[in-house]
């Protein structure tokens, strides 16, 4: 097996590491400062539209999306390390190279399955940054861990589709610059095929009948990363039949073609999250004394950073590995691989991040560093594109299925 990157990886990797040195780190203070002043908190701090203009001028600019005719045209191997680096600065540096979900999936959903016309209205603004989107598929009233639950109606009625529905944990929904969101709801709730049962619809978000309730904290943050989670209400919604997305009834596998790629970028910047949490837990131990002598001499903190140098290796051997499968033999040749990293990632770089706010004492849960937002990202991703346990449930029927 040959581990090395290819010259092209190499190349993206250097620039990316020299963008997040020199533009994004020194950031990170400037846009807290000047998250504070501004009023409200979903407004985007000036700095980061520096940052867009400067990954753009360096040619870091729609890394994820492998379809050259839109993206860099990077493989899944190709861009798995350079989502890795991002992950490191997983407030800014995802924004700044117009690589930030949920934008990232529903750009890959048009691409793959929208026509001209939807393309050209909403596609091509979201590629060059001009604008921000959402995903609306998830419900407070249903399990949506199982999908074929969703209440949410989609009713044709002449030229129109009618929506009806409350969804939240919207992400991206608070940010004034969404203009879209991709809604999923029920268009034939008797189909006796549960999964022929949701379609797809383009919903902008200045239509009638479209009320943004609320924001959705996360264990208290407000999570800028994905520009916010928010509960909406869809009442009597009216849309042309031309914002159906694919065909009615095809909601579903589109959802499925979604999340496989969602999962595998969320556990690339994990692995960076994870670096960074090594990285920060080695400098505190190393400047802090207790007991006559620096905490990083203490035993049980160095078993922490052992373990967490092996667990990282592993984790991205595992990551790189489906990131191949999913190239050369699509998403679906990848299923046990993709629901694995899903599994494993967040809940093991969770330990780390949670070790790393051990050895930061007091520090590690404030506003100080960055570990404790960190560890809420990260917790959330045990749940985000379906919660650990139904991956699990569906992992081990396969493995079960060989041996019957």
């Amino acid at each position: 097996m040959d581990f090395a990157f290819d010259a092209r990886t190499e190349e993206l990797r250097a620039a990316l590491l020299s963008f997040m040195d020199e533009c994004v780190h020194p950031a990170e203070e400037r846009a807290q400062e000047q998250r504070a002043r501004l009023a409200s908190p979903w407004d985007t701090p000036a700095v980061v539209e520096e940052l867009k203009t400067e990954a753009r001028r360096r040619g870091l600019w729609n890394l994820f999306l492998p379809d050259a005719e839109y993206g860099a045209g990077l493989t899944n191997l190709q861009y798995a390390p350079l989502a890795e680096i991002t992950g490191r600065s997983p407030q800014l540096a995802p924004t700044a190279l117009n690589c930030a979900a949920p934008d990232t999936g529903n750009m890959e959903v048009l691409a793959q399955f929208g026509d001209g016309f939807q393309r050209e209205r909403w596609l091509e603004p979201l590629l060059a940054g001009e604008i921000r989107s959402a995903f609306a598929m998830t419900e407070p009233e249903v399990a949506s861990s199982d999908a074929t639950n969703i209440r949410t109606r989609i009713e044709r009625v002449g030229d129109e589709y009618v929506v009806n529905g409350r969804k939240w944990y919207i992400s991206g929904a608070m940010n004034p610059e969404c203009q879209i969101f991709i809604v999923m709801g029920k268009t034939d709730p008797g189909n006796t095929d549960l999964r022929r049962q949701q379609s797809m619809v383009l919903v902008p978000r200045d239509t009638p009948g479209v009320t943004v309730r609320r924001a959705m904290q996360v264990y208290g943050y407000e999570d800028h990363a994905h520009g916010g989670h928010a509960e909406i209400v869809f009442e009597d919604v009216r849309v042309p039949r031309s914002y159906l997305i694919g065909e009615e009834g095809g909601g579903f596998a589109i959802a499925q073609a979604r999340l496989g790629p969602g999962r595998i970028h969320h556990c690339m910047r994990l692995i960076g999250m994870a670096e960074r949490a090594i990285e920060l837990m080695c400098r505190r131990s190393l400047a802090r004394t207790a007991f006559g002598g620096p905490i990083a001499d203490q035993g049980v903190v160095q078993g922490w950073i052992a373990d967490a140098r092996v667990t990282v290796e592993q984790l991205r051997l595992l990551v790189l590995k489906t990131a191949w499968l999913m190239d050369t033999v699509g998403n679906k040749g990848a299923h046990t691989e993709i629901q694995a990293i899903k599994i494993a990632t967040p809940r093991a770089v969770l330990e780390i991040l949670d070790r790393a706010v051990q050895v930061h004492g007091a520090g590690g849960v404030s506003q100080d560093f960055p570990l404790a937002e960190l560890w809420a990202g990260a917790r959330t991703l045990r749940l985000a594109d379906g919660p650990d346990e139904v991956h699990q449930r569906s992992l081990a029927r396969r493995e079960l299925s060989r041996h019957r």
